[in-house]
């Protein structure tokens, strides 16, 4: 077990039994794809010659925000989004921001956290998971290298299509958006202004600190994985992007839930130091309940730290 991550720092030494014991609870890692996709958007999201990965928002015409109000990492994602798509999705179509997780993405109301909106059927995986305070998101997407040439932003020829891990989101509340009047800073999320709440929707609020095996770490309850490294992507080298190898802990046994979708057991490739998993083709929210995985958080901690 980790005692000590870095970047991330746990309190002071005398505090963090006490702490663990305090935070320690059942914990769930629902890894969730969010972002274009072939469906939605219909191109990948770009890997850019940095390393900076800028997941773009799916088109949501009843959302108030255009891909041209939205800047990550120094991008304005009307004009990569107008660019990749070649004109398809202009920097004037609406966005639908969600997850919502870098403050800088948009002008901000004094009170802002990072959001996750969950409506249908992403909702009703959630609730029958129990999904609650302390579990964590982690978000996937399709991607793909580009470079920013001449003012213009081109997919780089012959690149593979990944999927990837982008972002991160520990639930501290969850608000039914009919539960009520909500907090001012909420009104812009596309959940919310469209004025038309959708079935079971659900707003997911991120705690301000990350705690993670029952340590509360010095490391924000949401954010974006700046760069690109090769322990965030999940597809296998050489395999189609659906296609992920993962730490071989990850192969489920008799006496634990398997990843959520994945039961059969024909999607599972167990080598000695990792597993390959064919993933199914639709669903958006993969639930594993990490009590029964144990190198879970630990896992999760590293990436994020």
């Amino acid at each position: 077990m980790v005692q000590q991550p870095t970047p991330g720092r746990a309190r002071t030494t005398d505090t963090v039994e006490g702490r663990r014991r305090e935070l320690a609870s059942s914990v769930k890692i629902i890894l969730s794809r969010k972002a274009f996709d072939s469906g939605a958007g219909r191109v990948a999201n770009p890997i850019l010659d940095d390393g900076t990965m800028l997941p773009l928002p799916i088109p949501d015409k009843t959302s108030p925000i255009r891909y041209e109000d939205i800047n990550l990492a120094g991008h304005n994602l009307g004009h990569v989004a107008s660019d990749l798509t070649g004109g398809r999705t202009r920097a004037n179509h609406f966005a639908h921001l969600d997850p919502d997780l870098d403050e800088p993405a948009l002008k901000r109301e004094p009170g802002w956290r990072p959001l996750l909106g969950q409506a249908g059927a992403a909702q009703s995986v959630l609730g029958r998971e129990q999904v609650g305070p302390g579990d964590l998101f982690l978000f996937f997407g399709w991607f793909r290298r580009a470079s920013n040439a001449g003012g213009r932003y081109r997919y780089v020829p012959r690149e593979p299509n990944l999927h990837v891990l982008w972002g991160w989101l520990q639930v501290g509340d969850v608000v039914p958006v009919e539960s009520g009047p909500l907090p001012g800073w909420m009104s812009y999320h596309p959940h919310l202004a469209s004025g038309r709440p959708l079935v079971a929707d659900h707003l997911y609020v991120a705690r301000r600190n990350l705690v993670l095996d029952g340590i509360e770490l010095d490391l924000p309850g949401a954010g974006r994985f700046p760069k690109f490294k090769s322990q965030l992507q999940l597809t296998a080298p050489g395999f189609g992007r659906s296609n992920w190898r993962l730490p071989a802990w990850f192969a489920p046994l008799s006496d634990r839930p398997p990843l959520g979708y994945h039961a059969r057991s024909d999607r599972w490739q167990v080598h000695d130091d990792h597993v390959l998993l064919k993933t199914v083709g639709r669903g958006q929210e993969f639930v594993l309940d990490a009590d029964a995985y144990p190198e879970a958080q630990e896992w999760a901690m590293r990436l994020i730290c």
